[in-house]
This record gives C-alpha cells, sequence and structure tokens, in this order.
C-alpha cells in the first residue's frame, strides 16, 4: 500500500501543489547540509499554506524549523505585514533555515530564534507581543504537552493550532507503549480533551510520509 500512497501523492503534487524553486531549492539544500528528510510533505506544506490562508493569520508561531520548508509554506501565505516566528533547537538547522529564507526573499517575514522552545516560549510571553493567530507545531514529541500548553497562552479566541505526528504509524493506541513519541502524541490527546479552550479533532494521513496523522484545533 505504501507504493499506491506514494504515487497518490506525486499526482496530487503534480496536478494541484505548486512548489516554486524557492521550496524545492531549500529540500535540496536540507539534504546537502545532511539534515534529516522528515520535512512534512509537499501536499501538507500546500495544507499548512491553506489553513494560514483560511484562518486569516498575520501572526504564525512554528515550534521546530528545522530547515524552513513548512516555514517558507505558511510565511508565502501571510498577508502584508504578516510574520512568521520559529523555534529551532539545532543551530546548524537553525543556519541552513535562516540561508534557505533569505534565497526565498523572506528574511524580513521570517525570525528563526534558536534554544531549546521550553526556554524560549517563555521569553515570547514575557515579551508581550500580539498573540499569535496560527501556531505549528512539529518538534520534539515528547515535549509535545509544552508546547501546546504555551500555543493555549500566546494564542486568542480563534488561534488555529496544528500538531504534526501524533498517529505515529498507529501505535497512537497503544496505552502501554513505552516510547517516548507515542507517550507525547497520547499526552497531548489527553491535553487537548482536557481543556476547555480547546476545540479538536485529528486527522489520519497517508502518502510520501507514511501513516501518520494531525491534530487540528482552534482555541475557544
Amino acid at each position: 500500500m505504501s507504493d499506491v500512497w506514494g504515487r497518490v501523492d506525486e499526482y496530487i503534487v503534480e496536478t494541484l501543489v505548486d512548489e516554486d524553486a524557492a521550496l524545492s531549492v531549500a529540500l535540496s539544500a536540507n539534504a546537502a547540509a545532511g539534515l534529516r528528510p522528515i520535512d512534512v510533505s509537499a501536499a501538507q506544506g500546500k495544507f499548512l499554506h491553506l489553513l494560514v490562508r483560511m484562518s486569516g493569520a498575520r501572526r504564525v508561531l512554528e515550534v521546530g524549523t528545522l530547515g524552513a520548508y513548512s516555514t517558507i509554506w505558511m510565511a508565502k501565505a501571510l498577508p502584508d505585514g504578516g510574520k512568521v516566528v520559529t523555534l529551532e533547537y539545532d543551530p546548524h538547522h537553525a543556519r541552513v533555515a535562516r540561508q534557505n529564507i533569505e534565497r526565498a526573499g523572506l528574511s524580513s517575514v521570517i525570525e528563526v530564534r534558536v534554544g531549546a522552545a521550553a526556554e524560549t516560549l517563555p521569553i515570547l510571553a514575557a515579551e508581550s507581543q500580539e498573540p499569535f493567530d496560527f501556531v505549528f507545531i512539529d518538534a520534539d514529541k515528547p515535549n509535545n504537552t509544552t508546547y501546546l500548553d504555551w500555543a493555549i497562552r500566546l494564542g486568542r479566541p480563534g488561534t488555529v493550532i496544528v500538531l504534526d505526528n501524533v498517529v505515529r504509524n498507529g501505535q497512537l493506541v497503544d496505552a502501554a507503549s513505552t516510547d517516548p513519541n507515542v507517550k507525547g502524541s497520547r499526552g497531548a490527546f489527553e491535553l487537548i480533551a482536557a481543556s476547555p479552550r480547546l476545540s479538536a479533532t485529528a486527522l489520519q494521513t497517508v502518502g510520501a510520509k507514511g501513516y501518520d496523522g494531525f491534530a487540528v484545533m482552534i482555541l475557544d
């Protein structure tokens, strides 16, 4: 089946997804710099792009930059004056991301902050900036609940939050799993279910990235 998923993804991208040169060059630069190929797929990048547009977001927060492939997709959806703040733990990843962002002509739109997100998120909160309209979380999964908690604090009523890689190839349903990534996904679901401020669902996905899924929610 995975071969079929890949072929369908290729058809979707060829038919519907307009991946411009800045995005394809970013992926090539990531590979050349030794970054793991764990970016969202092109179809998923366009999905994030459309969600940003649909939500009317002007301020986007991303937790987990990698080489800025998803970052660029979201930045291209913003209106004039919009901004993406993206948080990256690894300085090497951040350097590659900044180069990709500069090549894309988006240095004035995207700000890359380096450091553990659990430490940079409180700094963002202390700066008393405007709330974020859209949050995409795609970082270390054991800290999902920490990132979600800060997304709620840094958002406003109507903020859209997307959490990636929650299905874990179906392992999400294994309550006995000792895998920290699975436990991180289950912890996130428990937090979402218990929060009176979040209205959410999750979508299973198949394709070039295998079998996984997104949790999508809105802040009330």
